[in-house]
């Protein structure tokens, strides 16, 4: 039987209980949820049973939620933990991440932007993350960034990994800045990359932050995967280094020929995806639309499955399949001209190579 994740809520607000209670019931995975007004309550529950997620409020009563993190942190190493607080105090942004939480999100912020913490939420519900950045279906630093860019989104990245915390600015999907142990600009954005983990958030885009990044993201990316050849690292870290150029070369191709995302979806394993981080969703929409479509053609005797389109006010999509490999492929909406197919075949093509 598959387990079905719980979560568990500890905030001394009633109505706030009940509102995430029903925000959260959107969550794909459908979690069992649970809440707690104290505490204790909160400390009683995770003794009892097994959860996956706690998301706690700081400011409450007798046992406040830096005092029951501690005791998380202690007796169920395991578990991820969201802050979710009124409390605007980097100190307690600060001792929260000292208590290694997952995220750390204002009241105000997770109800302007509801879909983001949502897929915050579920990611943290998701597969194990042993490497990799924790916040959205572990995805490395370079996903991330790429991801912000490629969705032209202006945001002001906070990075953390141990004591070390780093910020990287973006105002409509370019680098403004970055900033990490004393340094700046490009300097500081390719120390950051060689990150391989850490935790990151989302704050308020800083729209006057002064420019101090004049590349473009896939040159600076580009650059950095060479850094990491001549930087001549040792046989265990091959395959990682493998991986991160073939990361970068699927980034300038998407880049390139204009698309939005990628999904691609081997016969069996997980589905990777660039530019997107609905993930398991295309991916399933992909599979089940794909085998109405073979099973439909075969009735009416028309023949082998070409491709699938479809187009909305927000975006075109195509989805086909190459070497036994399905693959979904976003477009911008305006892009209704009769080459979309061949652009998409021919980004297909290139896509492993």
């Amino acid at each position: 039987m598959e387990y079905q994740p719980k979560i568990l809520i500890l905030d001394d607000e009633a109505d706030w209980l009940e509102m995430c209670r029903e925000m959260l019931a959107q969550l794909p995975s459908q979690p069992e949820i649970r809440t707690a007004s104290t505490g204790a309550h909160a400390v009683a529950q995770l003794d009892a049973e097994r959860f996956r997620l706690l998301i706690c409020d700081l400011k409450m009563p007798r046992i406040d939620g830096l005092q029951v993190l501690a005791i998380v942190r202690r007796r169920f190493p395991d578990l991820r933990t969201v802050v979710l607080t009124a409390l605007e105090d980097e100190e307690f942004r600060s001792r929260a991440y000292a208590l290694g939480v997952d995220l750390f999100w204002l009241k105000s912020d997770m109800q302007q932007n509801m879909k983001m913490f949502l897929d915050c939420l579920e990611s943290l519900l998701g597969r194990d993350m042993a490497d990799g950045f924790r916040g959205i279906q572990n995805k490395s630093l370079m996903d991330i960034i790429q991801m912000e860019c490629l969705s032209r989104n202006s945001t002001l990245l906070r990075l953390t990994r141990g004591p070390l915390v780093a910020k990287i600015w973006i105002q409509d999907g370019e680098l403004i800045d970055a900033e990490v142990q004393g340094a700046h600009g490009e300097a500081a954005f390719r120390k950051i990359l060689f990150w391989k983990s850490g935790t990151f958030e989302n704050l308020p885009a800083e729209p006057n932050r002064e420019r101090a990044i004049n590349k473009s993201v896939n040159a600076l990316l580009l650059e950095s995967a060479q850094s990491m050849d001549e930087a001549g690292e040792q046989q265990t870290e091959i395959i990682e280094k493998t991986a991160h150029r073939k990361t970068v070369w699927r980034i300038s191709l998407l880049t390139r020929e204009g698309a939005e995302f990628v999904v691609a979806i081997p016969p069996e394993g997980e589905p990777e995806a660039w530019g997107t981080h609905a993930v398991e969703q295309q991916a399933k929409w992909t599979r089940r639309a794909m085998e109405i479509a073979r099973q439909l053609s075969e009735r009416l005797e028309a023949g082998p499955l070409s491709h699938l389109a479809g187009t909305s006010t927000e975006r075109n999509v195509l989805a086909l399949t190459r070497d036994n490999k399905q693959f979904l492929v976003g477009w911008p909406a305006d892009k209704t001209d009769g080459q979309l197919l061949e652009k998409t075949k021919k980004l297909v093509a290139s896509w492993d190579s």
